[in-house]
């Protein structure tokens, strides 16, 4: 007689996962929320005295092959707060408040250690981002994943007013493009950074790198920046025209959305600090100036346009935050012919 568990799958540690995770999941909640983990869907409540026009925004990400990194150094512990990132962060740009975030864990055989790692990654990066882990999946395909092969996806759900919907529409020339820092690389471009250490280079996950004064893991591993705190914060205050979240595709394809057709924004490359990383993938990797800022966030991970009376009470407001924030650049008039980015 065949049994589940003796072609690779087995429930009984699926179950004993899921018990593990209710306390966690439990510790994110907040008003709304309406089951404990476990049923067969997550229930939330919109409070609708707080919002006279609610629309729902929603996004769903991956965090890519930067888990190809975390499985070649044993390290889980912050890829969930880089699934909850670039999740939240896409909402953000709207002008939406996070409220509850569900998971899905794929892998060819669930290992209890490593899965409860990635999940406390998520739960820590929920908290960050005032929003609730009201569900998941964990899903175990033998032969569809190698042995310690996994993959991770996400799916957010947040709301905003409908006149509070912030779409770039409102940005006009003069404006102020105001950036955050990033933490590092994030989640982005990790398909040419592991050809470059691994392959070109030919360094391990524990090898220290004197350039960037760390380890290969302990830098690419920084977890994405979630930005809820100082976004909801400025939008409260401000007159916040345009958000981009500046992920693949870098500046270049990521501002572009949201600047109206006659309009381009001139980025001062100068006017903030490039971490080393950065530096060392563009000298190391022979990697060209254009490409570096089309693929990767280059020290800057959101990106915020305010009007020019604005600009400097919002930068203290942020940096009162402890936020890294720079004046970046600003919006022009753009000619027919021009790129809606130029990076100067």
């Amino acid at each position: 007689m065949s049994r589940y568990k003796e072609a690779g799958v087995d429930i009984e540690a699926a179950n004993r996962l899921v018990e593990s995770i209710k306390p966690l999941a439990a510790s994110t909640h907040r008003r709304g929320v309406l089951a404990p983990l476990g049923g067969f869907a997550g229930l939330f409540a919109l409070d609708t005295e707080k919002y006279h026009q609610p629309i729902l925004v929603s996004s769903t990400d991956g965090v890519g092959t930067k888990i190809k990194v975390a499985i070649m150094a044993n390290r889980h512990q912050t890829i969930g707060i880089d699934l909850v990132a670039m999740c939240v962060n896409d909402i953000l740009v709207c002008g939406a408040e996070p409220l509850f975030f569900l998971d899905y864990l794929a892998c060819g055989r669930l290992e209890q250690e490593t899965a409860l790692a990635i999940i406390e990654g998520i739960v820590q990066g929920c908290k960050a981002a005032g929003c609730a882990l009201l569900g998941g999946e964990t899903a175990e395909m033998p032969g569809m994943y190698q042995p310690g092969d996994y993959d991770l996806a996400g799916f957010v759900v947040g709301v905003v007013e409908r006149d509070k919907i912030i779409d770039g529409s409102e940005i006009s020339v003069g404006d102020r493009i105001l950036g955050l820092a990033s933490s590092g690389l994030h989640s982005n471009g990790f398909s040419l950074v592991r050809k470059l250490f691994f392959e070109e280079l030919g360094l391990g996950p524990q090898d220290f790198v004197p350039e960037i004064n760390a380890s290969v893991a302990e830098e690419l591993l920084r977890p994405t920046r979630i930005y809820a705190e100082p976004i909801l914060h400025l939008l409260k205050g401000y007159n916040v025209r345009g958000i981009a979240h500046i992920t693949g595709g870098g500046f270049y394809d990521n501002l572009s959305r949201i600047l109206p057709q006659s309009t381009k924004a001139v980025i001062h490359k100068d006017s903030w600090e490039v971490p080393a990383i950065f530096r060392f993938i563009q000298e190391k990797g022979r990697v060209p100036q254009e490409e570096m800022y089309r693929t990767f966030n280059c020290g800057i991970g959101m990106v915020i346009v305010l009007p020019p009376e604005e600009i400097d009470d919002a930068l203290l407001q942020l940096k009162a935050l402890g936020e890294k924030a720079y004046v970046i650049g600003e919006v022009v008039q753009r000619k027919d012919d021009q790129p809606s980015v130029e990076i100067l």
